[in-house]
């Protein structure tokens, strides 16, 4: 999730188990540690791609993350105890606000490593989108009630009715990503299409709209699907380009970025350069990972030793708008494969991005 959204659960959680304790202090501690394992970001792998799928790698790391916490009860108790609250009570509030940040990512369609050393695919049960004012809002309402009257005279019941909202809307997400990949599935064995996989995300800022996407072989198919819908789901076939993997056969980059993703990828060739974009994140045609793989010299693809940025614009308002009418509307149409069409299209002026 967004790191408002990080610090905002580990306010409410400190808030709510030691805030009696350390009063509005507890919320900024909370807020500190629970944006804590997104300090990877300021490590730099070596290319783009790296950079990716390194991060939410060791400081995601369920056994990492619990090691930490018990460092860091031991170095409390040993520097700054507090007589009011127990050593158990400690450890389970450093616990809770540390863990709870990998646990919340894997909610996303990114892929946290949560079992680091293990060499497990990323986990990314995709039900929620990285922006989701629906989650957020009771834990800001919390934080706000908790920095105007005083915690260690009010009993934690507005940190403990927010945790308790979020997490009941965040199962709702998971009841609408089965509806939607039901519906889907449905389609595909009326149509007759056998799948190689299938994913499913939460289109941007909601959860009411979802996009599926079917991998099937040189193609792949996005369908729409929404609460409201009537209709079976409308598969839009988009070219996939897979033939340009095979260039890519033996570059490291590539296997790391085909297991971070579980191969929810697509190629294209733009100009003169070989351009693979994962397709889980944004929203379609407009995604925010990806990477220039390779060029063509001299008749054939050469892979880059570093792997860069493919440049992106900042998306289209009118898709948002379009998308956010299809939520209350399933009649509107969504011209998925319009959208798709434009990755194959260079930007103006555009040069990758080495980071």
């Amino acid at each position: 999730m967004d790191s408002l959204t990080q610090a905002l659960l580990g306010a409410t959680l400190q808030g709510a188990l030691l805030g009696r304790w350390q009063g509005r202090k507890a919320l900024l501690y909370g807020a500190a540690l629970g944006t804590l394992p997104d300090l990877d970001v300021v490590i730099n792998y070596g290319d783009a791609v790296a950079n990716m799928t390194y991060h939410r790698g060791f400081t995601h790391s369920l056994f990492v993350l619990s090691g930490l916490a018990l460092l860091l009860t031991w170095l409390i108790r040993r520097f700054r105890p507090h007589p009011g609250y127990s050593a158990r009570r400690l450890l389970a509030t450093v616990a809770l606000v540390l863990l709870t940040h990998p646990l919340l990512d894997c909610f996303t369609s990114y892929g946290t490593q949560i079992f680091w050393p293990l060499p497990q695919v990323p986990v990314a049960w995709s039900s929620i989108f990285i922006i989701d004012p629906l989650y957020t809002a009771p834990l800001l309402v919390a934080v706000l009630f908790g920095a105007f009257y005083d915690l260690r005279a009010k009993a934690p019941r507005a940190a403990l009715l927010a945790l308790g909202l979020s997490s009941l809307y965040l199962a709702s997400t998971l009841a609408g990503k089965a509806m939607a990949e039901r519906r889907v599935e449905a389609e595909l064995a009326r149509q007759g299409i056998q799948a190689e996989a299938l994913f499913s995300t939460p289109t941007p800022l909601n959860s009411l709209l979802w996009r599926v996407i079917v991998l099937d072989g040189e193609s792949y198919h996005e369908a729409l699907v929404g609460w409201l819908d009537e209709q079976p789901p409308r598969l839009e076939r988009i070219p996939r380009g897979t033939a340009l993997a095979v260039p890519l056969a033996q570059s490291p980059a590539h296997r790391r970025l085909h297991w971070f993703t579980n191969g929810v990828l697509r190629y294209d060739r733009i100009d003169e350069h070989l351009v693979v974009t994962d397709l889980r994140l944004g929203m379609t045609g407009f995604h925010p990972f990806r990477f220039d793989f390779a060029h063509w010299q001299d008749g054939a693809w050469q892979v880059n030793p570093q792997i860069p940025r493919w440049p992106m614009d900042r998306g289209n308002p009118q898709h948002l708008a379009l998308l956010w009418a299809r939520i209350w509307q399933p009649e509107v149409e969504i011209p998925l494969a319009a959208w798709a069409a434009e990755l194959g299209k260079p930007l103006l002026a555009a040069k990758p991005r080495h980071d």
